[in-house]
């Protein structure tokens, strides 16, 4: 018998993806075809090496598009987080959460870029049949116990914050073990052309120009190179105009009296933590809203089991390797807590190699914030914090980039990014590939002849 402290093989039953379903992204009625398996355990590495090769799960179904067959191929997408800078409409996202917490602001206008992923049912669609009748057979203890929340609903629990990760927006308040420095580093120097010129030498002011020439001309002067007691003025320790780091654009101070206090929290979804037993419910509530308002479902489509089976449960078992994050890896919940209420929750998944993006939701009343954009940055942030304790942890996977779908091209801006070559499974940068992707919806991004699978 295995010891108790062996992790437990990976267990899948396979599912060969025979017929065409109903697209989730072009609503192509018999348009999408994959592959699929139920996982009922499964190894963080082996999930790592599954979504290099092209699949994704949801809940603890994973699956695999037929590239070549279906309607609307999805290429899975990694950020670089280590050298990613934000772009002008990043950090326009960034000033406007800024905004509101510290005046409370409320910026007019629609959101500018904001993701609109299909529920997770849509993206699934046509495997939700097996889906459902394989979900009974596991985690009803989850499901019930939601279910009695939802019955009791007035009775008020206790959050526990012990083994939680907060990151906080006040910087008035102790940081938690979840919250990156001020003062972290940007691992690499924009490219030219994103931000400053490196090229060219930084603009000075004139009162730095005049002090420079006053200095030359003592050093000038004097036998020494410098009359007794001269210092020459420090080189500033960033050179000017240099762009913000992510970090400081997110966690930039606020003011005493700042109108909004903002938290992240990451909890363990499974097996379920505490914590996140504590805040399920709640969490549920902010599901249904999303769902109701975002994607138009009646009041009782989205149910219990469907949020637990999507969004809940997990296949990964979990990991916490002394080389590894604190958290560990696995499956959670990234919180959003605004003055002590959850707005949105971000699904993530943290592997061996990368923070994998499972899903996103949030209340349909912060629409406004542009919360799809602001997540996908707290997300990188927290991928680079990680690599800090874990330093093969360094990617940032968005799940699946779909270039015949416009609206789901967003993921193409956050960059530096890589495409996977459904191929050879290769990583190609996204700029090599766009041109192929605009003659062809299906493409070998791979320009080797003789490579293969």
């Amino acid at each position: 018998m295995a010891s108790c402290a062996a992790l437990s093989p990976s267990l899948v039953e396979y599912f060969e993806g025979e017929d065409f379903y109903r697209c989730g992204y072009c609503k192509n009625e018999s348009g999408s075809r994959s592959h699929g398996m139920w996982a009922h355990s499964m190894t963080v590495q082996d999930y790592q090496d599954l979504i290099d090769r092209g699949w994704r799960r949801s809940g603890r179904y994973v699956y695999k598009p037929v590239m070549n067959q279906t309607c609307c191929p999805q290429y899975t997408i990694r950020c670089r987080s280590l050298q990613f800078q934000p772009s002008k409409s990043h950090k326009k996202v960034l000033k406007k959460m800024l905004k509101f917490l510290a005046k409370g602001e409320i910026s007019k206008g629609n959101c500018e870029d904001e993701p609109m992923e299909p529920s997770m049912e849509d993206a699934v669609a046509g495997d939700m049949a097996l889906i459902n009748k394989l979900d009974l057979q596991c985690d009803l203890n989850l499901q019930e116990s939601l279910e009695r929340e939802v019955k009791k609903k007035g009775k008020s629990t206790k959050k526990e914050e012990s083994n939680e990760f907060i990151q906080s927006q006040d910087k008035n308040e102790e940081l938690g073990s979840g919250e990156p420095s001020h003062a972290v580093d940007v691992h690499t120097a924009p490219k030219p052309g994103k931000g400053a010129d490196l090229s060219k030498p930084p603009c000075r002011k004139a009162k730095e120009i005049r002090k420079e020439r006053k200095r030359l001309k003592l050093m000038q002067q004097s036998p020494a190179g410098g009359p007794e007691g001269f210092q020459a003025p420090r080189e500033p320790k960033t050179k000017p105009n240099q762009p913000k780091s992510l970090e400081e654009l997110i966690f930039e101070s606020l003011p005493e009296d700042a109108s909004h206090k903002l938290e992240v929290r990451v909890v363990r979804s499974s097996p379920p933590s505490s914590q996140f037993k504590a805040t399920m419910l709640e969490s549920y509530q902010v599901y249904k809203r999303y769902q109701m308002v975002i994607h138009n479902h009646s009041p009782d489509e989205p149910t219990v089991s469907q949020f637990t089976g999507f969004l809940c449960t997990s296949p990964l078992e979990p990991e916490t390797p002394p080389n590894g994050p604190d958290c560990g890896y696995g499956s959670f919940h990234q919180q959003y807590w605004l003055d002590g209420k959850i707005i949105a929750v971000g699904v993530i998944d943290i592997l061996p190699y990368c923070v994998s993006s499972v899903y996103l939701y949030y209340d349909p009343d912060y629409s406004f914030l542009s919360l799809g954009v602001y997540s996908a940055l707290r997300e990188i942030a927290f991928t680079r914090q990680l690599h800090e304790k874990a330093s093969q942890l360094s990617y940032y996977y968005m799940g699946f980039y779909i270039h015949s779908c416009p609206k789901m091209r967003y993921k193409g801006h956050y960059r530096p990014s890589d495409l996977l070559c459904p191929e050879t499974y290769v990583w190609v940068p996204i700029e090599q590939c766009l041109p192929s992707l605009e003659n062809s919806k299906y493409c070998r991004f791979n320009q080797d002849p003789e490579a293969g699978n």
